[in-house]
């Protein structure tokens, strides 16, 4: 059998994975291959570099050193954000704090070298396609799976520019099952179970049509699972319709509950479904 993780995005929200983790982990689940998309390209970067349970502690102290920066960890004061939206009239942060951090972290460690098949999924600006990164330097294929369109600006790989693979495959079940995965397990972070209502203000019409799009290719891989293939999806807790506006995005608050709410629940589905 060979198993997946398959850790989707979602900003903030990511820290829930922490807690599906631990779940997994705890009970001896390994990954054979690990798939990340945006601040699942992150957390997924960690797991296959440690992939077992002692990766929960750097996992944990990561996104509580986050929530203790609060507002701070994109390393902007609000003046400086609106500065740099009039300037580039594209994006509202920096991706230098990130960059920094995720160097700091993996330094120039490539894909290739880490214990357990990794791959990162992005959106190609130039080709306006999905585009897996399998190999190179682990921070490059990171911080371009991390470009959220109008947040951070797009980065720049070889001679391609690159937006966040949410754009493309939030949450991407079927790569995994592509790349041969029997046994599933899909950590996402409790968006797609969501209600959606009509919008009724411009920058809702944009998130609405994002989130059509997202559910609507998972929903569709989830469908047309071979027989031959168990796909887990793993409940996410502590999360509301709050986290999805753009100060939202932000909000670092309650980062423990969701892990500790997360665990809970994804402990209670494993007992229920491997028994």
């Amino acid at each position: 059998m060979t198993t997946a993780f398959v850790l989707g995005g979602g900003g903030v929200l990511g820290a829930v994975e922490v807690g599906m983790l631990r779940a997994l982990f705890e009970r001896g689940i390994r990954p054979d291959l690990v798939l990340g998309t945006s601040v699942g390209a992150l957390n997924g970067a960690l797991v296959a570099r440690q992939p077992d349970l002692s990766v929960i502690d750097k996992l944990g102290a990561l996104w509580q050193s986050a929530a203790g920066s609060g507002p701070d960890v994109y390393g902007d004061s609000p003046l400086r954000t609106v500065r740099r939206a009039v300037k580039t009239g594209t994006h509202l942060w920096s991706s230098k704090p990130l960059q920094q951090a995720l160097e700091e972290e993996f330094g120039d460690v490539t894909i290739e070298e880490l214990p357990v098949r990794f791959q990162v999924c992005a959106a190609s600006i130039e080709r306006a396609a999905e585009h897996w990164f399998e190999s190179g330097r682990l921070v490059d294929a990171v911080v371009a799976s991390a470009a959220v369109p109008g947040l951070l600006p797009p980065a720049k790989v070889g001679d391609e520019h690159y937006l966040d693979g949410g754009i493309v495959n939030s949450i991407p079940l079927g790569r995994a099952v592509h790349l041969g995965a029997s046994q599933v397990f899909v950590l996402q972070v409790g968006r797609i179970d969501r209600p959606l209502s009509v919008p009724k203000r411009p920058w809702e019409v944009a998130r609405v049509s994002f989130e059509i799009a997202r559910r609507h290719r998972f929903n569709r891989e989830l469908e047309e699972l071979p027989a031959s293939v168990t796909a887990h999806v793993l409940p996410a807790r502590g999360t509301s319709s709050r986290d999805d506006s753009l100060f939202g995005s932000r909000d670092f608050a309650g980062v423990q509950d969701r892990i500790d709410e997360t665990y809970q629940a994804c402990v209670d589905y494993l007992d229920e479904h491997l028994p």
